[in-house]
């Protein structure tokens, strides 16, 4: 059952309000959390690419890196968005049965500035959009080269990562509805832009 009407958004955590107003915004103000956030994605990454070098047993490799991107999945979708970007996200079934995405987001301060560290959040969204670009390269790679062993693993990190990607992405501008709506906005002023170019070209 499609779930995309479904969209609730909740305020998180008001309590970061006042610490917010008086950090600096290029101050990384969560380092462990901005470590964690990197850490499993990458060590998993790391160790599919050097696994048969160090070892020749793969379901040790395979449970490593099946434990690493589990532990990052649930960092990033439950602590780092949150401390580091403001943003979360879960999807909840109720008792009718129907499927529920839940947003939650920190509200913005009194003063209408950004709540969350420019240096934490480009680490966030770099972290969170590069690494399942490397993990559907690993899958092209393993099924062009014939490991067919390694898809499993590989398949489990797009999967992983791109529904916390997906999630964050959802969370951030909304429903499937208004991505759409963006979509077309955009492309509509394109038009509008190179049509009167064009315009001011015969005109001239």
């Amino acid at each position: 059952q499609d779930s995309s009407d479904d969209i609730e958004d909740v305020s998180l955590f008001d309590a970061d309000d006042d610490v917010s107003r008086r950090s600096k915004k290029s101050r990384i103000r969560h380092p462990v959390a901005s470590f964690f956030h990197l850490f499993f994605r990458v060590s998993a990454i790391i160790v599919y690419l050097l696994c048969e070098l160090l070892t020749n047993s793969f379901i040790a490799c395979m449970v490593t890196i099946i434990l690493l991107l589990s532990c990052d999945f649930w960092a990033v979708k439950n602590v780092t968005g949150r401390l580091m970007v403001g943003l979360r996200w879960w999807n909840q079934v109720d008792d009718d049965g129907r499927s529920h995405w839940v947003f939650e987001a920190r509200k913005v301060s009194a003063q209408g500035g950004k709540t969350s560290s420019e240096a934490e959040s480009r680490i966030f969204w770099l972290g969170l959009i590069t690494c399942p670009m490397i993990w559907v390269i690993f899958a092209f790679s393993a099924l062009f080269s014939f490991k067919v062993k390694w898809l499993a693993v590989v398949v489990m990190g797009v999967v992983l990562q791109g529904a916390n990607l997906y999630g964050y992405i959802r969370c951030k501008v909304g429903s499937r509805k208004n991505l759409t709506s963006m979509a077309t906005s955009y492309l509509g002023k394109q038009f509008l832009r190179q049509t009167m170019a064009t315009e001011d070209q015969a005109a001239s």
